[in-house]
């Protein structure tokens, strides 16, 4: 009997052995989680018969230090969750190494192959958050824009009087109180100039003048405040158009919301454009919620998708697929999708990896535990061939 007590100790030990092993051989594979062997006793009612190993627990959500790659599309995950990916056979898996780069197809995948699961983007660049799907990225360059929208707030000077001479001449300082130029662009893409000229023309009253590289274009456009220097008109956004030639006209909705008339100095405190240039793509950004951007030469960015994370119930459920890959089971319930830095999900950093989780001084220390334990068992071996070799002789 304590020849099969002590055999069933050597094999507990040898797989203990062979999971320690594994774990040190992974050591510096990213997003590896490590595990143990469990054991447990063995009877026959009252009878013990030795030992077993009751299963293998992985240590999953015990996470990993991130380290800086500086490479963009290395990904780590700064708290819980997990990547969600799509293998070629179309099975859903979840990982944490977040070592991804593109296909052929310009789709963002994994070490493995699998894509890289999130939120798509439509042809404007808009989110579809109906339901998770490949992510893939554009590499066309981004066409120009022309500008369509200025959104410009202010405030007026109300110690400022009315100018003496007249009428407004914009080449004369002493015909208006302030002036302030915007950059523009043209559907092809040029630059132009539209500059605005502020000019008292009484108490709570201006008038704004608009010029186009240097021509006169709209106004002027009276601009009202209440006595406690709210903007009280023009109601909703001012019109303002001219011609380019070889290119489409240009047409602008100025808004004023929120200009103010204080007394204090002209200061613009915000000029919001749109439009710009052509750009060529110069490279991609993964910001701390997923969110994956184009950036291109003219400063310009485009949303790519946003990539999501997935979070358990009981991860401990999880099934291993690899030391880096699970896939959801039963015990692990369903996957929580959800985007990255919202409830248990956390931030992606960009430019880093996620290390293993192996502690080398632990899996030592338990390595010298499971050569004591193996020699112990070994011993008893030893010493029950004597005994029977005794008890041979005896006879």
């Amino acid at each position: 009997m304590s020849f099969n007590i002590a055999l069933s100790g050597l094999n507990a030990v040898s797989e203990q052995l062979g999971t320690i092993s594994h774990n040190i051989a992974n050591a510096g594979t990213t997003g590896f989680k490590s595990s143990r062997a469990d054991f447990g006793s063995v009877y026959a009612e009252s009878q013990a018969l030795g030992v077993e190993v009751l299963g293998k627990t992985q240590s999953i959500s015990q996470n990993g230090t991130l380290v800086a790659t500086g490479r963009t599309l290395d990904l780590g995950i700064s708290g819980g969750g997990f990547f969600v990916t799509r293998s070629t056979s179309g099975e859903q898996m979840f990982t944490r190494a977040g070592v991804f780069n593109t296909d052929n197809q310009n789709y963002v995948v994994s070490a493995t192959g699998s894509r890289l699961q999130g939120y798509p983007v439509d042809a404007a660049g808009n989110l579809q958050m109906g339901g998770i799907g490949d992510i893939q990225l554009q590499t066309t360059n981004l066409p120009a824009r022309a500008t369509d929208s200025l959104n410009f707030v202010a405030n007026l000077n109300a110690n400022q009087d009315v100018p003496a001479l007249a009428p407004f001449d914009p080449d004369n300082a002493d015909t208006f109180n302030s002036t302030y130029t915007t950059k523009i662009y043209d559907s092809l893409g040029r630059e132009h100039t539209l500059t605005q000229y502020f000019v008292k023309t009484a108490d709570n009253t201006w008038e704004a003048h608009y010029y186009a590289d240097g021509a006169a274009v709209a106004g002027p456009q009276a601009i009202t405040f209440g006595t406690d220097g709210a903007l009280t008109g023009p109601v909703g956004t001012v019109a303002v158009g001219f011609p380019v030639p070889g290119a489409n006209p240009i047409a602008i909705e100025v808004d004023y919301s929120g200009t103010s008339q204080y007394g204090s100095d002209f200061v613009v405190t915000s000029n919001r454009a749109t439009g710009y240039s052509a750009g060529e793509q110069t490279g991609l950004a993964v910001e701390k919620d997923g969110r994956i951007y184009a950036t291109y030469s003219n400063g310009q960015r485009m949303l790519q998708g946003q990539l999501v994370l997935a979070n358990f119930v009981n991860p401990q459920g999880l099934k291993n697929e690899s030391g880096t890959q699970w896939s959801a089971s039963d015990e692990s319930g369903d996957p929580l999708i959800g985007i990255p830095g919202v409830g248990q999900n956390g931030q992606i950093a960009s430019g880093s990896l996620e290390n293993s989780n192996v502690d080398l001084t632990q899996q030592l220390v338990g390595l010298m535990e499971s050569q004591r334990n193996y020699q112990a068992n070994s011993k008893v071996l030893s010493t029950d061939k004597e005994l029977t070799q005794v008890l041979f002789n005896a006879i």
